[in-house]
This record gives structure tokens, C-alpha cells and sequence, in this order.
């Protein structure tokens, strides 16, 4: 994820107004930021860093010129660097373009134009855009339709802002499953990522749909789909106040996030083909050892279940503060998966460098260039984007694809593939249950002893979840349990009124589960049950029912059934009037031991 912007402004230089858009969208990325002005020549500046960083040492604002594009990066492909910073250039440095999106075949395109005599200066998918709008161009046609052309080379999704010396009056935008909006302002227009970035220079928005290029003129604003048909689009007026802007109109960041997953979960599937390149590279081993904190223990933990299942491969999870004690056990023919959103968490970069000395080692991360994806030998990326709210949401079930997704390449399981597929859609369905889910939580606001969470199999780490979430944020005991556990202590501290959390989805753990909710229910436990809409006899054990399809089974189930989980704990910290984004003592990256 990254933030773009465009403008052309009547009277004033673009450059002061452009920065102070991107500070709206630096929620979307903030690792780089660059800018590109054009008068007599396109003139850049850009680099590594924070915006306010990047600011002060190149004073951005002094470029010339009243039309330009501008950038906030959250890296995907290449370093944080200078060089892989936007906006990227042409050969002749006529044409600049930034991006935000994947360029999926971008290996295949820059080296056709390699051969063609072109010549990169970064490593990011982007640069081959302003290169294929270049070859266009010089075979003759116009701006306009030379970015026609080349985006019909290009697989992946994209939001674009070019400009050119070629054509110095437009700033051109289009859009393909990455969100791009056209501010109207007076005798002043705006492309951009998200409403935030122009609110403070107009409320008057067009929204563009995939497949529509908008052209910026000093005279107005025309949008065409891409067959050149010009299109008349409906004016919408926006009401929000800045910040709730920047949060999409959401209340809060973490349930903007919640709501982000469906697309953060097709967007890391994209890493497929990568994934299947890294299994190449892996060598034989015997042992899988999962090392990772917190949410990151949680999405290990399902890994093992599923390594163990599919592969037979003797899998184990160790807590990364732990992990020295282990380390003996390592040799050669062990893959060490660690997991850590940041890639900077303390405790799992320290077992890191004990794994590398005996063992392969394999990182998942969500940010590109951290220090974990440096130091492994083998990296696979989520693709999260930036995750604002501390209590993890997008991120565990981009972790949790990943692990699925590395399953699949090292089985060749095609039916697994096949299902991991339908997840962006089975997450929209259970969303549209969030005023089920927020009744749900109301009657349970006021508990004051604990949750209890219980799943068998591959809801255990759910449940382990679920509870994890509820005391991060509403300050109320969660506690997960092996369901078959009950007897060995917890089911000593259930009575009357005390909230069971159920994880029952369809499989072989579904009938001893109901068993250990029909033990606490009698002891007078208040029923919360996650199972299949076709399960009668699930419902009739619960007080609270949230059902899924059935085509959800248990080994599918762990990507889709915290959904739930995490709207529950949300909106119980609403009714508490606790703000979610910022639990008390909690930080989102733990860079301490």
C-alpha cells in the first residue's frame, strides 16, 4: 500500500501543496517519499525516509512549477532506498509516473525492455510503467494513449499519476483495483489515493472505477474509460472531518483494518509465484520449527497443525523469547519459519541469527527492508500494507495466508489452492454480520470476571486469538483453551453467566467440541458459538450464534472464523468506552527484549 497525489493548481507553486497532501496519506506508507514537478522540465526530489525527514534534507518544497505528482511509499518490491523511491522516470526523463499497487509481471517486462536498450536505476516493479509509456510514445502516439498501451501489458493492480514534459499541460491518472479519487476544487484539481490527501482544498470528489483514466487540465477535469469514451461521472460531496477522513470514515483505525482484510488477503495471494521460486530453493529437511510472539505465535501454531497435517513433517512452535533454550535441537536439514509483522521485533531477530548458524531460515514479513527479511535467508512478504491499530488484525491473516500459501507450493495441493482463493469473498460475507456481532457484544460488555475461548485442532489457535484480542483491548481476562483441556482445571472456574467463546466449524474435532460446550453450558455458561449455518445442533447449545457457509471446513477455517473474533473484542471495547487503537501499555513493535 501507498499514498499518491496529483494536482494543477491556478496560481501557486505545486510542490508545498503536494507535500502537505502526502503528510494526509504517510497512514499509507512511510518508508519514502518523492515528488515531480513540471516547468521547462521535470524537476524530482525524493528519497529514504520519513516525510518530514526526507523534507528537511532536500527541501522539497522549493521545486518549481504549478502541476505535479507526489508519493509515499510502503515498499513492496525493492529496499527503502533513493534509487527505489517515486517517482520513477523514462530513459529521457520526459515522462514520470507514481504508482501505488503490484505490477505482477514486471520481471518479464523489464527484461524485454532491457533488450530493447532501456535502462533501470531501481529494483521496483514501477519503473517498468514510465519505460512501456516511453516505447509508446516513441513509436508516435500521444500521452494518452501510449498509457493506454501500456497498461494493456501490464497484469497486477495499479493506481497511476503521470506527468510529461512530452504534453507539460495534463496530469494523467488511471486506476485498476487500487483506489484513485479526483478532487474538483476552484480553478483547482486533485488526483489521489484517498479522500484525506485534498480535504483541505476541496470536499468535491469523483470516484473512479477500474479501468478509467482521468485527464487533469487547467480547464477542468475529463474522465474516459479505455476505449477513449469520454464519461459523466456523479459529483459527491464529502463530510467528514480530516481525521475521519483519514480513517475512511471509520471510527477507528482497527476496524478500518478489519474491513481492509478481504484486500489484504487477495493482495498477499499475488505472492504465489514468489513463493513457489523460494520452495525451489529450499533443501531437503526433516523438521519444521515455527519461532514468533504474540498474534505471530498464534499464526505459527495453525502452521503446525497444517505442516503436520498436509506434509507429516514433524512441525513445532517455540515463543521467540524462548528459543535460545532450544537451539540445540537445530542442524542443518531444520527449516526455521520465523514470523514478525515488523520485521525489527527484538526477541525473534535474536533467534534468528542463533537459527541462521545451523539451520535454514525462512522470514515472514510485512515490511520490506526490515531487518528480518535482510538477515533470512529465505523471505515471503504479506502484503498488510501499514497497520495503524496496535492490536494485530490484517496482518495474523496475511501471516496465516502465507503459511497456507507456502503449504500449497511444497504439496502442490491444488484443492487447498483452489479454496485459499474463495477467502477475500467468504471474508466480505462474514463482514456484512457486524451488526449481528455488535448486539452480541453489547450483552457482554458489563462482564466482570473472564472470557473463556475453547476450540479443538485448528480453532485452538483461534481461540488462543480470539482471547488474545479481547484482553488487548477491553481490559476484560481472555483465556483460550484446548477445548479436550477443560477437565484438567478451567472447568473449575466456570458458573453462572461466565462467557464460553465456541470454535466449532464442520470436521473431524466438531462433535467432541460440542460435547465440551454442553459440560460448561450446564455449569451455567453463557454460550457464544462460531459454526456452520447448516449445524442445528451447534445452535440449539448457543445463547449467541455467528455461522459461516459450510464450504468453511476446519482446515479453512482459522483465516475466516477470528473475523468474528476480532469484531467481538472491538466492539466490546467500544461499549466500554476504550479507545482500541491505543490499548494501555502496549506498543505495536517490540524492539526490546
Amino acid at each position: 500500500m501507498c499514498g499518491i497525489v496529483g494536482c494543477i493548481l491556478k496560481d501557486k507553486d505545486a510542490a508545498p501543496i503536494l507535500l502537505e497532501c502526502v503528510k494526509k496519506l504517510e497512514y499509507r506508507g512511510y518508508d519514502s517519499v518523492g515528488i515531480a514537478t513540471s516547468s521547462r522540465g521535470l524537476s524530482i526530489k525524493k528519497d529514504q525516509g520519513k516525510i518530514d525527514e526526507v523534507d528537511e534534507k532536500l527541501q522539497i518544497t522549493d521545486l518549481p512549477g504549478l502541476k505535479g505528482i507526489a508519493h509515499v511509499r510502503w515498499a513492496t518490491h525493492g529496499l527503502p532506498t533513493r534509487e527505489n523511491a517515486h517517482p520513477h522516470t523514462d530513459c529521457k526523463n520526459r515522462i514520470a509516473v507514481v504508482h501505488n499497487g503490484i505490477i505482477e509481471n514486471y520481471k518479464e517486462l523489464r527484461s524485454k525492455l532491457e533488450e530493447e536498450g532501456h535502462r533501470f536505476t531501481s529494483n521496483t516493479d514501477t519503473e517498468v510503467i514510465p519505460h512501456l509509456i516511453e516505447k509508446y510514445t516513441d513509436n508516435g502516439v500521444g500521452l494518452e494513449e501510449a498509457i493506454r498501451q501500456a497498461i494493456q501489458q501490464i497484469k497486477g493492480s495499479y493506481a497511476l499519476a503521470v506527468i510529461s514534459t512530452l504534453e507539460p499541460d495534463k496530469v494523467i491518472g488511471v486506476r485498476k483495483e487500487s483506489p484513485l479519487i479526483v478532487g474538483v476544487g476552484e480553478d483547482e484539481y486533485f488526483i489521489a489515493s484517498d479522500v484525506p490527501a485534498i480535504l483541505q482544498h476541496t470536499n468535491q470528489v469523483l470516484y473512479l472505477d477500474d479501468n478509467e483514466m482521468v485527464i487533469l487540465e487547467d480547464t477542468g477535469v475529463t474522465i474516459k474509460n479505455l476505449d477513449n469514451e469520454v464519461l459523466i461521472k456523479e459529483m459527491h460531496t464529502i463530510e467528514w472531518s480530516p481525521d475521519m477522513a483519514e480513517k475512511q470514515g471509520f471510527e477507528h483505525f482497527m476496524l478500518k483494518e478489519i474491513h481492509e482484510q478481504s484486500v489484504a488477503v487477495k493482495n498477499t495471494l499475488m505472492e504465489e509465484s514468489e513463493i513457489k521460486e523460494t520452495v525451489k530453493k529450499f533443501r531437503h529437511f526433516q523438521r519444521i520449527c515455527f519461532v514468533a510472539c504474540g498474534t505471530s505465535f498464534h499464526a505459527s501454531l495453525v502452521g503446525k497443525y497444517l505442516f503436520e497435517t498436509l506434509l507429516g513433517t514433524p512441525t513445532e512452535v517455540v515463543l521467540a523469547s524462548e528459543f535460545e533454550y532450544s537451539s540445540n535441537s537445530l542442524d542443518e536439514n531444520t527449516l526455521v519459519i520465523l514470523i514478525t509483522q515488523s520485521g525489527e521485533t527484538a526477541d525473534t531477530l535474536k533467534a534468528l541469527k542463533i537459527a541462521n548458524k545451523k539451520s535454514q531460515t525462512l522470514a515472514i514479513v510485512n515490511v520490506v527492508g526490515s531487518t528480518a527479511t535482510r538477515d533470512a535467508q529465505h523471505v515471503i512478504y504479506t502484503r498488510a500494507g501499514p497497520e495503524i491499530g496496535v492490536a494485530a488484525t490484517k496482518t495474523y491473516i496475511t501471516q496465516l495466508t502465507s503459511i497456507y500459501l507456502l503449504a500449497t507450493c511444497m504439496t502442490e495441493n491444488e484443492e487447498l489452492n483452489q479454496q485459499l482463493k474463495k477467502i477475500p469473498e467468504y471474508i466480505k460475507t462474514i463482514l456484512e454480520m457486524e451488526d449481528h456481532i455488535r448486539e452480541i457484544a453489547r450483552r457482554y460488555t458489563n462482564t466482570s470476571n473472564a472470557f473463556f475461548f475453547i476450540g479443538r485442532g485448528f480453532s485452538y489457535p483461534t481461540a488462543l486469538e480470539g482471547a488474545l484480542k479481547l484482553k488487548e483491548i477491553t481490559y476484560i481476562h481472555g483465556e483460550g483453551y484446548a477445548a479436550g483441556e477443560l477437565k484438567h482445571g478451567p472447568l473449575a472456574l466456570i458458573d453462572d453467566d461466565v462467557p464460553v467463546v465456541a470454535i466449532a466449524p464442520p470436521g473431524k474435532s466438531h462433535d467432541k467440541t460440542v460435547s465440551n460446550i454442553e459440560e460448561v453450558k450446564a455449569r451455567g455458561a453463557q454460550i457464544i458459538a462460531l459454526g456452520s449455518r447448516e449445524d442445528d445442533v451447534l445452535k440449539s447449545e448457543a445463547h449467541d450464534y455467528i455461522e459461516f457457509t459450510d464450504e468453511i471446513n476446519e482446515i479453512m477455517s482459522p483465516i475466516t472464523y477470528v473475523v468474528p473474533l476480532q469484531l467481538l473484542a472491538y466492539y466490546i471495547s467500544i461499549e466500554r468506552g476504550i479507545d482500541p487503537d491505543k490499548p494501555k501499555n502496549l506498543a505495536k513493535c517490540v524492539t526490546v527484549e
